[in-house]
């Protein structure tokens, strides 16, 4: 094999993530390792979490480890526990595992926050090292499931030897920490067709996915874009791309961007995998009821969990460099996007204005991003 040539298994800690994160999903706990501190931990969501699978997790640890459970950083400020590490907080619970798990439910899902007020504040631990957590709370969200874990501390020197023995996945924090450049920068042109729209039958679409796993992403183009191209960063929304909603301004941004590179002639509107946010449909649906209860879309997805916008735009730097698209004339009210693209690589010779009038269902939220995002509205 030559030096240039890659190992098929490359890519396999990011793998072995995705995998980790299918396995939260069904309700499985999986190991987290932590080279660098010689930490190891056992982890599993509430979200998924049976009370059965709850005891045989607490088997498997050593006799003196307690749950702790696992919250992040702007979680935890919702809630006044103070913090030990940034990207992470660790709060003790009882020993009793229908009692921790009741209790972590609470502490992960804030929809019954104002029904059940947290007797905060709690003290948070100190004294450990929190890259475990970090790496596990981003598995979470890789799995789109709210950050917020079931811990149990690990022997290091034996963790991976007993992931393989009882067929448990396991994640090492530096998978997790690289997890999202390496998805976008093994990025790969996959396919292409003609899709000719109602704007414009001179169109084409272009699937995107990574050799390393993780969702496949997609560019429209029209025409034959080049230097200086107009183009689109658009995030999916299903509610409001396909069925109109008027609770946000997403449909209207997506259709008026093809309607505009239409007109122009030539142009790329990018259509990246990262719903609400970079939440996920359940978790936005989620932010919803909290916004049903008086809280504006950024405090709904602090209170969650979340920081204020989940996303990445490394994917489509990545896109519009494979299109041979370094230098764009982008449609956007985001200056952060702006920013975002720029430190990518992406050359933003203009941003072009993208707005449109509220409805009395949005209106609020499209304030919101004007004061408290800095969206130019």
């Amino acid at each position: 094999m030559s030096e240039k040539s890659e190992s098929p298994l490359a890519h396999l800690p990011w793998v072995e993530l995705e995998r980790a994160a299918v396995d939260l999903r069904r309700g499985l706990p999986i190991v987290v390792r932590d080279e660098g501190s010689g930490r190891a931990i056992l982890a599993i969501s509430p979200e998924t979490a049976q009370l059965a699978t709850m005891g045989q997790v607490r088997s498997w640890a050593p006799e003196a480890a307690l749950w702790h459970m696992g919250i992040s950083e702007t979680r935890a400020e919702t809630l006044k526990i103070r913090r030990y590490t940034a990207q992470a907080v660790a709060v003790p619970l009882v020993p009793d595992n229908g009692e921790a798990l009741k209790k972590a439910r609470l502490l992960a899902d804030p929809s019954d926050d104002l029904a059940h007020p947290f007797g905060g504040p709690y003290p948070a631990l100190r004294s450990l090292d929190g890259r475990p957590l970090v790496a596990a709370l981003k598995t979470a969200r890789v799995a789109g499931l709210l950050p917020a874990l079931l811990w149990l501390d690990l022997e290091h020197d034996s963790a991976s030897t007993f992931a393989a023995q009882e067929g448990l996945s396991q994640v090492t924090t530096e998978a997790a920490l690289s997890y999202d450049k390496g998805m976008a920068e093994t990025l790969k042109l996959v396919s292409r067709a003609k899709l000719p729209l109602d704007v414009a039958e001179n169109a084409e679409i272009v699937v995107f996915r990574s050799s390393a796993g993780g969702p496949e992403h997609y560019a429209i183009l029209i025409g034959q874009p080049r230097k200086a191209a107009l183009v689109r960063v658009h995030s999916e929304c299903f509610t409001g791309d396909l069925l109109g909603s008027l609770k946000c301004d997403c449909g209207e941004q997506l259709r008026g961007a093809l309607a505009a590179i239409a007109k122009e002639g030539a142009g790329a509107l990018l259509y990246l995998a990262q719903e609400g946010r970079g939440i996920g449909l359940p978790n936005k649906l989620r932010a919803y009821r909290l916004q049903d209860q008086g809280f504006d879309t950024v405090e709904a997805n602090t209170r969650l969990g979340f920081e204020v916008d989940e996303r990445f735009f490394d994917p489509a730097a990545k896109m519009l460099a494979l299109l041979g698209l370094g230098e764009v004339r982008l449609m956007s009210n985001n200056p952060d996007k702006v920013n975002a693209l720029e430190a990518c690589g992406v050359k933003v010779v203009e941003r072009v204005a993208h707005s449109f009038p509220s409805n009395a269902h949005n209106e609020h939220y499209l304030l919101t991003k004007r004061d408290r995002t800095g969206h130019l509205l």
